[in-house]
């Protein structure tokens, strides 16, 4: 699985999804640091990665356009470290594994853990 971290995480997530033996880029060693959500999806659909996130407006994106991809994981905690939240995270991906290889978005907080199957339906 490939990850593509968006700018509101820290680059820090790449050394931790690494290490747990995922490939991960951060957005800014890609594309602009300004670019709008659109182009990091379009980006990331194209070049077969996941999208990781603090921004529900990527969920927003693939409710509206009812696409199938890219998945999408977004954190809806305070703290996004990865040193507070790495198991966590990590944990999810690996028992979300096939849904996100599918199409998925998986919203991860310290309570619960959640995927919804793409495209979204209202």
């Amino acid at each position: 699985m490939k990850l593509l971290i968006d700018m509101n995480l820290s680059p820090k997530w790449v050394f931790i999804l690494k290490e747990a033996g995922l490939e991960a880029a951060h957005w800014s060693s890609i594309g602009k640091l300004d670019a709008p959500d659109y182009e990091i999806m379009a980006y990331a659909r194209s070049n077969g990665y996941v999208v990781f996130t603090h921004d529900l407006d990527f969920g927003t994106i693939l409710a509206t356009t009812k696409t199938d991809c890219p998945s999408v994981i977004q954190i809806r905690t305070q703290d996004v470290t990865p040193e507070h939240l790495g198991p966590l995270v990590v944990s999810a991906l690996h028992q979300f594994e096939k849904y996100l290889e599918d199409g998925a978005i998986v919203t991860i907080d310290q309570k619960k853990l959640r995927a919804r199957i793409l495209p979204l339906q209202a």
